[in-house]
């Protein structure tokens, strides 16, 4: 076989795996659909039924009303008794407010459904991890050179962040709906505005830190999604239970959700572990990417746009950080600065790339 025609079958290879990749990519997306119309019917069909919400008003977990007393006659006379109430989690000068039932609501079918949705969550990670495996073969190298390798990585990552958590008996099936929702408009964002064709890298991306530096990132970037979703819930959950204990009603729509969510300081302690877990591995990153900038352009540092708001992210998370272990800073503030972190994280995961040009823009996107 001449050169020339190993150069054409070698071409013609690697657009076969990259029309795979492609077809798999959707093909996930269509698996993540069904999984996110059974996650909503987990939510909407899955609530309690009238037994299991008696059964909770009788041992004071509805979070709402005081037990009733137990009247108990012994030799001739009668005593009232009262109930304890079971209390799930309590924090020292916090509302003691129990964790909800989940997304199933403590109901069969809603369990049912909850484990069909999850079922299809791991049957999309799967063909959505062979799409990006076979793009990767494509283009032989790390499947993350240009902006739509980096979201079809991103949320295989994000969804084997959930999955982990689940196979680590964690209590986090109410993460399912929010997730998948999210990573459907991520993947479509990617097949439409992000897409690129299988091409080579730049010669300064020709490195082992690719796959050190660009790895982690994604991988935090990950977890901080993860994190970012914790902490809007507990902002929702926060606010319904700080209505409750100030006398208000809230409206069914609002009750019959959120109180089947974890109670606010179970969110909150959630969305700190995970981000103070994760903030190590993302000063790791910064660190990387100096090292390889100084192997690719001669320089450790040089303020560049990605470099710059890699960093306001690592101050953001440390700002966030430091505030959730003060007191004076403590819930709702420091929920806030996580946001913003996390959207610093995304306005240098989207908006640098789009919009601002640097030494980090290769293709456009």
């Amino acid at each position: 076989m001449t050169l020339a025609a190993a150069t054409e079958l070698a071409t013609a290879t690697n657009e076969h795996l990259a029309n795979i990749s492609n077809t798999l990519i959707y093909s996930s997306m269509a698996v993540y659909t069904l999984a996110f119309f059974t996650y909503i019917a987990e939510w909407l069909l899955g609530s309690r039924s009238k037994v299991g919400r008696t059964a909770a008003a009788l041992t004071g977990t509805a979070g709402k009303a005081k037990a009733p007393a137990v009247t108990v006659s012994k030799g001739g006379s009668t005593a009232v008794l009262e109930r304890p109430q079971v209390v799930v989690r309590a924090a020292a000068g916090a509302r003691d407010v129990p964790d909800g039932p989940g997304a199933h609501g403590g109901d069969e079918q809603g369990d049912l459904y909850g484990r069909i949705a999850v079922s299809l969550t791991v049957l999309a990670f799967l063909v959505e991890l062979a799409g990006v495996v076979a793009r990767a073969a494509s283009v032989e190298r790390a499947p993350w050179g240009n902006m739509y390798e980096f979201n079809i990585t991103f949320s295989t990552v994000a969804v084997g962040v959930y999955l982990t958590l689940l196979a680590l008996r964690k209590n986090v099936r109410w993460l399912g709906l929010f997730l998948i929702t999210t990573v459907l408009l991520d993947l479509g964002i990617a097949v439409t505005v992000l897409y690129t064709a299988s091409d080579q890298l730049v010669p300064a991306l020709h490195s082992y830190w690719l796959y050190i530096h660009v790895s982690t990132a994604i991988l935090c970037g990950a977890v901080f999604y993860v994190g970012a979703v914790g902490t809007i819930l507990y902002l929702f959950k926060d606010s319904y239970e700080s209505k409750l204990a100030s006398g208000g009603t809230p409206g069914r729509f609002a009750t019959s959700f959120l109180e089947r969510l974890p109670a606010s300081a179970t969110l909150d302690k959630f969305s700190y572990r995970v981000n103070a877990a994760v903030f190590p591995l993302w000063t790791f990153t910064i660190i990387a990417g100096a090292i390889w900038a100084e192997s690719a352009w001669g320089r450790y540092w040089g303020w560049d746009p990605k470099e710059t708001w890699a960093f306001i992210t690592w101050v953001a998370y440390a700002c966030y950080l430091h505030a959730r272990a003060t007191a004076g800073w403590k819930g709702r503030k420091a929920a806030y600065l996580a946001m913003i972190a996390f959207g610093c994280w995304l306005f240098n995961y989207y908006g640098v790339n789009i919009f601002v040009t640097g030494k980090h823009s290769y293709a456009g996107v």
